[in-house]
């Protein structure tokens, strides 16, 4: 294809950089945060996450840095932190584990991603919150990676109490597939995009973890070619340490097109 980047594509990955398996310092993640800013696939990309704890190493540099505060330390000490920030810094949102009675007497009326166990208990805990649920799709070891039909209910569960929700770790392919290093099943972002869009359409349950649980790229790419033009439904997207490798799998799968411009 040819053209902006896709409606059903924009802003999907948040830059994770900062986080494992990456680790990138500080002094490499904002300027190469700056790059994509200033690339042709630039609306794919969302802010650049920085934890709590870094926020007083920030040097945004020169012109404006969008960030989203991933808040690993005290609530308390959160505003002030934030407070600091240089005056071109602006941060779009909160994530957090912190419990939601927390969060809700610290960040009430702020856009914040709670972190948040699978099951219908926490969704209805989180659904008069006014946050939007955050689960975990990867991480050290294997049971951080939910099964297709753990991650189907969740998106089942936020389309029917009419919430959106984000994914963070282990989804920078796009296709579902097995890590030959440490034998983990990852899952894939076309996946889940797709899986979102059949819960969207009343799909049920065991057809969501079908389509999440599909290795078949070719078939999974012609199903997203269809939903291109239209907004991402239910899924507000996902973290990635990486940004080139979300990329070069939309390009080889032929939904991006190098030298696009927004």
């Amino acid at each position: 294809m040819t053209g902006a980047i896709p409606a059903v594509l924009r802003g999907l990955i948040d830059d994770a950089a900062l986080f494992p398996p990456g680790n990138a310092p500080l002094e490499a993640a904002v300027p190469a945060h700056r790059g994509y800013r200033q690339s042709w696939y630039e609306p794919l990309v969302g802010p650049l996450l920085v934890p709590q704890s870094r926020l007083g190493d920030l040097d945004p540099g020169r012109g404006g840095l969008r960030i989203g505060v991933v808040v690993d330390g005290d609530l308390e000490a959160l505003p002030a932190a934030v407070d600091a920030l240089a005056p071109q810094v602006t941060v779009t949102h909160y994530e957090s584990r912190h419990p939601l009675d927390r969060l809700s007497e610290h960040l009430a009326g702020k856009a914040v991603f709670a972190e948040i166990p699978f099951g219908d208990a926490a969704l209805d805990a989180v659904r008069p919150t006014g946050f939007t649920p955050k689960f975990r799709t990867g991480g050290l070891s294997e049971e951080f990676f939910p099964a297709p039909e753990t991650l189907a209910a969740a998106i089942h569960g936020c389309r029917r109490r009419g919430m959106r929700f984000k994914l963070t770790a282990g989804l920078h392919r796009a296709v579902r597939r097995t890590d030959p290093a440490t034998g983990f099943v990852h899952h894939g972002f076309l996946n889940v995009l797709l899986a979102a869009d059949a819960a969207a359409n009343n799909a049920a349950v065991d057809e969501i973890a079908e389509t999440l649980a599909s290795t078949d790229a070719e078939d999974l790419a012609a199903r997203t070619a269809k939903l291109l033009d239209r907004p991402r439904a239910l899924w507000t997207g996902f973290g990635s340490c990486s940004i080139d490798e979300p990329l070069t799998d939309l390009t080889d799968l032929g939904l991006l097109t190098r030298g696009d411009r927004a």
